[in-house]
């Protein structure tokens, strides 16, 4: 393989990672700019999140974001990306009516935006859906414990699973899952030991966010773990930048410039 060959990373690529306890790592992007700098710095997969609801439209939940916004931002990111697999999220409403509602949503997805595959959150909710999209060749990976398109019906961000019941219900569903199609699954704010236990029975990949250390690759909200976003501060978001102090900063020199005429100096006129 020549220097400037690109190992595309592919759903059998993560599979190998798992075997071979590579850990993978997973960030969010929504527009061509993040999105190329997070493939070129060597991110293995770029999640194209329902969070674009709250970090690019600012609302409160994921809830109002529609398939065509997705779509939008999707097919940006697709074109920046040359490296890293591209997973994009079925926002609410467009696959928890049934399977026919659900395999539309993802084909729209994939044939308008050149994505690698989709995301869905549930387990048994949600099984005859995936059965249904992986058989229709469309990758499929499952998202289990907090799930905030549920929002409303667990009325809280806190962390899932606690209790035995819960446990067991989401072990449950994640070996559904796996049984049903699905070729990784993110495990959210649960129980580092019980993210383990998971991780140790599945075959495929575990991608944890508020899930601990054992699982087989981490993801987190780029917009949050660089300081850009900071209303959102969960104990498991680790910032490795504080871009938004430095952007204002600018903002605020390039304002200074502009009203004093230091900008443009006599370099930057014609």
């Amino acid at each position: 393989m020549s220097s400037k060959e690109i190992r595309k990373i592919t759903t059998h690529q993560l599979q190998e990672m798992k075997k071979r306890r590579e850990k993978i790592s997973m960030l969010t992007a929504y527009d061509y700019s993040m999105a190329k700098i997070l493939d070129e710095a060597g991110i293995d997969v770029v999640l194209v999140g329902d969070s674009a609801s709250n970090v690019m439209a600012g609302n409160e939940t994921t809830l109002p974001i529609t398939l065509d916004n997705m779509i939008y931002h999707a097919s940006s990111v697709v074109k920046a990306v040359k490296r890293a697999m591209v997973v994009v999220d079925i926002p609410f409403g467009y696959y928890q009516g049934n399977s026919e509602e659900a395999l539309r949503s993802a084909i729209r997805i994939m044939k308008e935006t050149g994505g690698h595959a989709v995301k869905m959150e549930g387990g048994v909710e949600i099984h005859e859906s995936v059965r249904r999209i992986v058989n229709a060749g469309i990758p499929v990976m499952g998202h289990l414990g907090l799930t905030p398109q549920s929002i409303y019906k667990f009325g809280t961000y806190s962390v899932r699973a606690k209790g035995e019941a819960e446990a067991r219900k989401l072990v449950a569903d994640a070996l559904l899952l796996q049984e049903s199609g699905c070729f990784a699954i993110v495990l959210e704010k649960i129980p580092a030991r019980l993210a383990a236990e998971v991780t140790s029975k599945l075959e495929i990949p575990v991608i944890g966010i508020g899930a601990g250390v054992e699982v087989d690759g981490q993801v987190l909200v780029t917009h949050d773990m660089l300081g850009i976003s900071t209303q959102f501060q969960p104990r498991f978001l680790r910032r490795y930048a504080e871009l938004g102090k430095l952007i204002k900063l600018a903002v605020e020199n390039y304002i200074k410039d502009v009203k004093e005429m230091n900008f443009p100096n006599h370099s930057e006129s014609y």
